[in-house]
């Protein structure tokens, strides 16, 4: 059979559709691989070399579990010792403040017992001294003894560090004591203080409340300074009886008046004085009676 020749059939592939977000091809590739390969291969190496994760042999989950039960058992035994302390350690506490209280009023009561007695024998040399007709004499010598309170004008003299106290000394004579900060006031100062206080003609002298005497010592412990041994803290308030005004005048032109004054230009030692009309200074703490001895002889008018 004759005819005419048949074109073999035309097998063309189909076109594949284009993805409707071709145009976003590196946010794709981002969704597509959002591990990055280094780390892929990294990890890959890590459960190949059997690294990571939990133990994988029976003995070391025993030695993870041990361990996981010794510190819940040393943090629940620490809570339950915590728990167990508290009432006792608050017990303590109350117990000390309840023994401080207590000692502070005795200490409160034997106080005002030492006001009374001395009140008293204060009293009975007053009686004693008017039998014998020297009553003027022996309040003055309780005034200069400081035996008795006292009050009248004077000048009140502050005598405080420098601000700038903590900065210390750079070598200079004041820093060869135990003062290491030449801006604090020192034991010396407060004796040449007093006694220029007195060479100007003060009658009764107390610093900080503390009334001194012809036996008070101002020593130096630490950086502390001592009045009687009882320790001062700035700022130091030092109260004068006297002629105020001329008490006040010639104190800051004696030598020792200049001297603090040297002391406040060139170490910055805080300084200030004013007259007062009325001061009151206590009574010392105690006086104590070294050598002398009552005069028994017989007078004309009687025993003095």
């Amino acid at each position: 059979m004759c005819g005419m020749p048949q074109q073999p059939p035309v097998r063309s592939t189909p076109t594949r559709p284009a993805r409707p977000d071709a145009s976003m091809s590196l946010l794709t590739n981002v969704m597509d691989h959002s591990l990055d390969d280094g780390y892929a291969e990294a990890a890959a190496r890590k459960k190949a070399a059997g690294d990571g994760g939990l133990p994988k042999t029976l003995r070391a989950k025993l030695g993870l579990a041990a361990g996981l039960v010794l510190a819940a058992l040393v943090v629940t035994v620490g809570a339950a010792q915590a728990r167990v302390a508290a009432p006792v350690v608050a017990k303590e506490r109350e117990e000390l403040v309840d023994r401080i209280d207590r000692e502070t009023a005795a200490a409160d009561q034997l106080e005002e017992t030492v006001d009374k007695l001395r009140d008293d024998v204060s009293a009975r040399q007053r009686e004693a001294l008017k039998s014998t007709g020297d009553s003027d004499q022996g309040e003055l010598v309780g005034i200069l003894a400081g035996a008795v309170e006292v009050h009248g004008p004077g000048v009140k003299l502050i005598v405080n560090d420098s601000k700038e106290t903590a900065s210390g000394g750079d070598g200079d004579p004041r820093g060869t004591s135990g003062f290491s900060d030449t801006g604090r006031v020192r034991d010396r100062d407060m004796q040449r203080v007093v006694n220029g206080l007195w060479e100007s003609g003060a009658e009764a002298i107390s610093i900080n409340g503390q009334r001194l005497t012809a036996l008070s010592a101002i020593r130096a412990a630490g950086d502390a300074i001592l009045v009687d041994n009882k320790p001062l803290v700035p700022p130091y308030t030092v109260l004068a009886v006297g002629d105020g005004e001329r008490l006040s005048t010639k104190f800051q032109d004696s030598a020792d008046g200049l001297y603090l004054h040297a002391l406040q230009e060139n170490f910055g030692i805080r300084t200030g004085i004013s007259v007062q009309d009325d001061l009151r200074l206590p009574a010392a703490p105690s006086v104590t009676v070294r050598t002398a001895q009552p005069n028994t002889e017989k007078t004309e008018k009687g025993t003095s």
